[in-house]
C-alpha cells in the first residue's frame, strides 16, 4: 500500500501508519518505527519457526549449535596455484600451505594470508617508468668506480617469492595483515643499490663503460649473485631471478662527449686486435707449415746424397775388389763402361782390325757412312 503525502496517513491502512501504528501527535505526517514492537514481532516469529519452541533450552542449543557449525566450516579456504597459504594463529606463523583446498582454525583463533608467489615483481633503481614517460633518480643512480670516476647507473631487478611466511615476518613490511608488495618492494630496493655500488666500487670505468656484452654480463651476474647472499643472509625468502643494466653513462652531458670518444677508441682497439689476431692465426700456421716442408725437403735429399755416396763407394770397393783379381779384365771392362757412358747417344762407327793388319788407319769415307740408305737394298 502506497504511502500518501496528501491527505495524511496511511492509505488503505485505516489511518495507521506503515508499521502498524496509528497517528501521533494528531498530524498526518509519516511516524518513526516502534523498535520494541518490532524486535518483540521478531522473537515471536524466530519462536514459531522453531519446533517446540525454546522449552526446556532446546531451541537455545540448536541455535548455538548451528551458530557453531557455521563458525567451523569458515575456517575453510582456496589456495590459488599462483598463491600461498600463510597461517597465523594469535598472529604467529605457524605453518605455510600449498594451492589447493585448506582449513585453519576459525578467525580470531587463526587466519590466513595468500601472496602471490609466482608473479615476478620488477624494482627499478635509479629511474621510474610511467604512462607518461620515465624520470631519473639521481640520488640512486650515481656511483663511483674503482678508478675514482662517477657513473649513472640505471637498472632493474626481477624477483619473485620462492617463501611467503619468510617474506611477511622476516623483512620490513609496515603491515603483512593487508599484504603489501611496498615493504618488500623497498627492501629489494635497498639491497639492490647496495650491491651495484659494491660491484662498481671494485670495477675500472672502460669495464663499465665498453659496449661488451661479457662485460656487463659479468657486472649483473655479480650484482644477482651478491644480492642474493644478502636476502638469503635475512632469510626474506625473496629469490632474485634476473638483474638487467639500462643504462651506464657518464654523469654530465658536458663530459658525454668524451666518454664517448674513450668508448669509441676502445671500440676500435678492440676489432683492430681481433683483426691482428685473425692475421696472426691465419699466417702463423701457414709459415709453420712452409717451415716443416722445407724441413722435409732437407732431410729427404739429405738421405738421399748419403744413400748416393754410399751408394758409388759400395760401387768403388767392388770394382776394386774385382781389379784385384783380374786386372786385364777389370780395366777392359771398365773402359768399354766408361765409352759407352762417353759415347752415349752419338752416332759411332766401329772399325774392327783385323789381326796381322799393319795398324794403318784406313781411309774411310765417315760422311757418307753416316747417311742412311734410302732405296731399298742399297
Amino acid at each position: 500500500m502506497p504511502w500518501g503525502n496528501q491527505g495524511g496517513g496511511w492509505q488503505g491502512g485505516g489511518g495507521r501508519g506503515p508499521w502498524g501504528q496509528g497517528p501521533r501527535g494528531g498530524g498526518g505526517g509519516p511516524q518513526p518505527p516502534n523498535l520494541e514492537e518490532l524486535l518483540r514481532r521478531g522473537q515471536d516469529r524466530f519462536r514459531s519457526l522453531m519446533p517446540g519452541g525454546f522449552k526446556g533450552g532446546r531451541g537455545v542449543t540448536l541455535v548455538i549449535a548451528v551458530l557453531f557449525a557455521i563458525w567451523m566450516a569458515s575456517g575453510f579456504y582456496k589456495v590459488q596455484p599462483d598463491e600461498e597459504g600463510v597461517v597465523l594463529r594469535f598472529g604467529a606463523w605457524i605453518k605455510t600451505t600449498q594451492p589447493g583446498l585448506n582449513y585453519h582454525l576459525p578467525y580470531p583463533i587463526e587466519m590466513v594470508l595468500k601472496p602471490k608467489v609466482t608473479r615476478v615483481n620488477t624494482t627499478e633503481i635509479g629511474f621510474r617508468t610511467s604512462d607518461t614517460g620515465g624520470r631519473d633518480v639521481p640520488a640512486e643512480s650515481l656511483m663511483l668506480t674503482g678508478d675514482e670516476n662517477i657513473v649513472d647507473i640505471d637498472f632493474s631487478v626481477q624477483w619473485l617469492i620462492k617463501d611467503a611466511g619468510q617474506m611477511l615476518f622476516n623483512i620490513k613490511d609496515p603491515s603483512p595483515y593487508a599484504f603489501d608488495i611496498e615493504g618488500p618492494q623497498q627492501t629489494v630496493k635497498d639491497v639492490a643499490e647496495s650491491a651495484m655500488r659494491e660491484v662498481i666500487a671494485r670495477s675500472p670505468i672502460q669495464r663499465i663503460m665498453t659496449d661488451d656484452r661479457g662485460s656487463l654480463q659479468g657486472i649483473q651476474a655479480d650484482v644477482q649473485k651478491l644480492m642474493q647472499e644478502m636476502l638469503d643472509s635475512y632469510k626474506s625468502g625473496i629469490e632474485i631471478t634476473q638483474v638487467n643494466l639500462q643504462k651506464a653513462a657518464a654523469p654530465t652531458k658536458e663530459v658525454i662527449a668524451a666518454f664517448n670518444d674513450v668508448q669509441a677508441a676502445l671500440t676500435d682497439r678492440g676489432r683492430m686486435q681481433n683483426e691482428a689476431e685473425a692475421y696472426s692465426n691465419d699466417i702463423i700456421p701457414r709459415a709453420r707449415g712452409d717451415a716443416e716442408k722445407i724441413i722435409q725437403g732437407a732431410q729427404a735429399y739429405k738421405q738421399q746424397v748419403i744413400a748416393e755416396a754410399q751408394g758409388e763407394a759400395a760401387r768403388f770397393l767392388s770394382n776394386l775388389n774385382a781389379y784385384k783379381q783380374a786386372k786385364d779384365v777389370t780395366a777392359r771392362r771398365l773402359y768399354l763402361e766408361t765409352m759407352e757412358q762417353v759415347f752415349k747417344g752419338m752416332n759411332k762407327v766401329i772399325v774392327d782390325e783385323p789381326p796381322g793388319s799393319p795398324g794403318v788407319l784406313p781411309y774411310l769415307p765417315l760422311p757418307d757412312l753416316r747417311k742412311k740408305p734410302t732405296g731399298g737394298g742399297q
